[in-house]
This record gives structure tokens, C-alpha cells and sequence, in this order.
């Protein structure tokens, strides 16, 4: 008969939340810890992401703590940047708690620079051969800059959020036949951007992957005005999207917008434009429900792939495109070009759990993000294709 003390010890996890916060963060959180207790695990959460790795705040994550937390915004362990974790002494000390507390296998759910984190984590010139924790990735952003997914934890609650206040602004800006430039968060991706312009019938939309000049951009603004002044019929309201990646100060914009109509008054009186900044009211509320089930089927995946001995992948979604019989996951969530599909080995596996979900390494996350981001990648190019062939029609 087996003995206590001659009982397997029980697998530990870590949990971390790292960067900024995203609605879902705590629905991935939850869905974690519970399934991975289910599993036989205990389960612990790291306070205050990698700055708390390192000063070895982890605490336990019992069911209680988590069971109502699915519908909470932000993230129960809180979040910060760590600039001691960009040092090899930093990530030393990260290594030491793990290595202290027996943690087999961590999660961490964040964007870009997160999952930049975990791979220095890991990284062999600085490990050793006795660091034995695995680690998996979640994609956590609202601003969907994370490459070979389909969608990050956040990004569907950050649309909503904008579509309901661009439709709000937009009753006002119909009532008194006004120009709104509404700027909506997204960094260097211009994706919220974009997917929230068509939802919610913007007539221009800006975005960083453009490239445009500054003329060029208050030139898309003005036609955009005129084009609305021009139409038969009530309303000639204007609603422009603009990520705050592109580069123009939003007050400035409306300065120049205001000055090259300054004669172009009509029969239907002056033009007028007001600016709104969303700013963080974008990153913070209640998860949407795809939100919350994204962020668990994601959670889920990356949990049983630990219990089974994986490491340094994240957990993605799709959707994805089939060719010659492989699959590869879709960054940003719009299909690429023909003929620019990688090939599955190239890039990851399908999860054994979740026909939805992908297991990707992480350095090729990290190579495929940079591309993403400074607009080498098919994806990016593609995006921009897009908008400039559909910016009139916006404009009507």
C-alpha cells in the first residue's frame, strides 16, 4: 500500500497576468485554475505579473477565490511592467522562485511583450540544465497585435465597447450635422480601428499600416465632410475612426481639418468638428461573452498541454484556411491572400483538445508579431489593400 509520504507529490501551476489588463484576462484565469485543481494540481497565482515573479509574490488560487470571476474586467492578480525582469539578474530572480516554490508549470496571459518575457524565461543560455518549469502562452490584448491567432482575450470587448460609443456619438452628431474624429486605442496596430469603422458605419476610417502623409490624411477627412455635405436627405453627419497609432495629434488634426473648411460652408450652415478620445474606457469593463469563451478554451488548451509535458507555446485560435490539405492559424483575424499560406510545420499543431485552437511556438509568434507590426507581413499589407480600395464607399 502506498504511504503518504511515498505519494507522488502533486503538480504545481502558476498563473500570471502580465501588461496591460484585458477584458477575459480573469475568465482565462478562472478556467485555468479550476480545471488544472480538477487535474490534481495546485494552483497559485503570481501578483503583479513578472515584478512579482521575481519578489516571489504567489499565492494560492483555491476554487472559491475564482468561481465568480468570470465576469469581472482587469485581471484579480493585477499587472505591471517590470523593468528588472528585462536584466538577466532580474529574470534570475524570477527563475529562483520558481525553482524555490517546485512551480512545474507556468501560464502567462498577456500581448506581445508578455510573451516576449516567457521566452527570455526559458531562455537555454541562461537557464541551465536544472530549470525544469514549463511554460505556456495566452494571447491577451486588446489591440489583436499578436501574430498566428485569430483573436486575443479582449479584443471583441474593446469593439463592442467602441461600436456602442461611436453609436452614441453618432445620435449627436446626426442631430446637429457634425463631424465627430473619435480616437480609439490600439498602439501600433490599427485593427480596433478598422474592424470598428465598418461596424459602425464610419465614413473614414485612419490607421498607422496606411502610410499616409499628413496631407493625405486631413485630405480623407475633408472629402469625407464634403461627400456627407453633398448627399440628398436629413442627415449629413460624419463619424472618422482614427487609431492612435497614426502619428498626428488628434487636436491637430481637427485644427487642420477645421481650417481647410473654413470656407466650405454650405446652404446647410458652417461645419463643425469635435474630437473624442476613448482612451482606456476601451481596455476596462465586463468581458463579452466570446470573450469570456475564448479566454476559457484557451485556458483550457494551455493547461492540458503543460499536464502533458509541452513548453515555451501559446495557446491560439483560430480561424484558419485550409490548402493542400494543411491548416495554419490566422493572425488578425482576416484571411491573407491566396498563395501566402504557410504550412502547418512551419508554424504549430493543432490542439488534440480543441479542434478551434492551435498550439504555436512561441519564438515563431515573436518573429511572425514583428512582421505584423512593422507591416512586412502579408497580413498587414493585405489590410491596408483592403481599406484603400473600399475608402470611398466609406465616404458615401
Amino acid at each position: 500500500m502506498t504511504t503518504q509520504s511515498q505519494a507522488t507529490p502533486k503538480m504545481r501551476l502558476a498563473i500570471l497576468t502580465s501588461g496591460g489588463d484585458a477584458p477575459g484576462m480573469n475568465a482565462a484565469i478562472r478556467a485555468a485554475a479550476m480545471l488544472a485543481e480538477a487535474r490534481g494540481a495546485e494552483v497559485y497565482g503570481v501578483e503583479q505579473g513578472y515584478r512579482g515573479l521575481i519578489e516571489g509574490q504567489l499565492r494560492p488560487l483555491p476554487r472559491d477565490e475564482v468561481a465568480g470571476i468570470m465576469r469581472e474586467g482587469g485581471t484579480i492578480i493585477g499587472s505591471a511592467r517590470s523593468n528588472e525582469f528585462r536584466t538577466v539578474e532580474g529574470r534570475d530572480k524570477a527563475r529562483a522562485t520558481l525553482k524555490k516554490l517546485a512551480i512545474d508549470g507556468l501560464i502567462v496571459i498577456g500581448g506581445n511583450g508578455s510573451l516576449g518575457g516567457v521566452q527570455a524565461l526559458v531562455n537555454p543560455a541562461e537557464t541551465g540544465p536544472d530549470f525544469k518549469t514549463k511554460v505556456i502562452g495566452l494571447p491577451a490584448s486588446i489591440d489583436n497585435d499578436i501574430a498566428l491567432t485569430g483573436l486575443a482575450i479582449g479584443v471583441d470587448t474593446a469593439m463592442n465597447t467602441i461600436v456602442e460609443a461611436c453609436d452614441k456619438i453618432s445620435d449627436t452628431a446626426s442631430a446637429h450635422d457634425r463631424t465627430f474624429i473619435v480616437e480609439v486605442m490600439g498602439r501600433d496596430s490599427g485593427y480596433l480601428a478598422m474592424t470598428s469603422g465598418i461596424a459602425s458605419a464610419a465614413n473614414a476610417v485612419l490607421f498607422k499600416e496606411a502610410g499616409q502623409t499628413e496631407d493625405q490624411i486631413v485630405s480623407r477627412v475633408v472629402d469625407a465632410v464634403l461627400a456627407a455635405r453633398a448627399r440628398k436627405g436629413r442627415n449629413k453627419r460624419v463619424l472618422v475612426i482614427k487609431a492612435e497609432g497614426v502619428e498626428i495629434p488628434t487636436e491637430r488634426l481637427k485644427t487642420l481639418v477645421d481650417e481647410r473648411l473654413k470656407n466650405a460652408g454650405t446652404d446647410h450652415g458652417p461645419i463643425e468638428t469635435r474630437v473624442t478620445v476613448l482612451g482606456h474606457i476601451v481596455r476596462g469593463g465586463r468581458p463579452s461573452a466570446f470573450d469570456r469563451l475564448l479566454a476559457s478554451r484557451l485556458a483550457h488548451v494551455a493547461v492540458r498541454a503543460i499536464l502533458a509535458g509541452k513548453t515555451n507555446l501559446m495557446a491560439a485560435w483560430g480561424p484558419w484556411v485550409e490548402a493542400q490539405n494543411s491548416y495554419r492559424p490566422v493572425s488578425g483575424g482576416m484571411n491573407p491572400p491566396a498563395g501566402e499560406i504557410a504550412p502547418l510545420n512551419a508554424l504549430g499543431e493543432r490542439s488534440p483538445d480543441d479542434p478551434h485552437c492551435w498550439l504555436v511556438p512561441i519564438p515563431t509568434v515573436l518573429e511572425e508579431t514583428a512582421k505584423l507590426l512593422d507591416g512586412r507581413s502579408s497580413q498587414t499589407q493585405w489590410r491596408k489593400r483592403i481599406f484603400d480600395e473600399i475608402s470611398d464607399v466609406l465616404a458615401l
